[in-house]
């Protein structure tokens, strides 16, 4: 029988990039980050624009996922030709 995705958060190591989707007012909503709290009803992934909280009770998804891509070399300006 496939684990729940809640025992799945309390399983992984703090530090894990993950993705968990849980139930909102009107909807669902994502976390993509690294898991860095949890405790017996509530999980932390630090995000790009901060941390977010999220009850266990709500969760409907959730796993792991690789490292983000390395940042891609800034473009260089175009000489004018002529």
């Amino acid at each position: 029988m496939p684990s729940s995705p809640a025992h799945l958060l309390s399983s992984l190591p703090l530090g894990t990039r993950v993705v968990v989707r849980s139930r909102i007012d009107g909807g669902f909503t994502d976390a993509l980050g690294d898991l860095v709290a949890r405790d017996a009803g509530t999980v932390t992934v630090r995000t790009r624009r901060g941390d977010a909280i999220v009850r266990l009770e709500t969760v409907v998804a959730a796993k792991p996922v690789p490292p983000p891509p390395a940042a891609r070399a800034p473009r260089g300006r175009r000489q004018p030709e002529g």
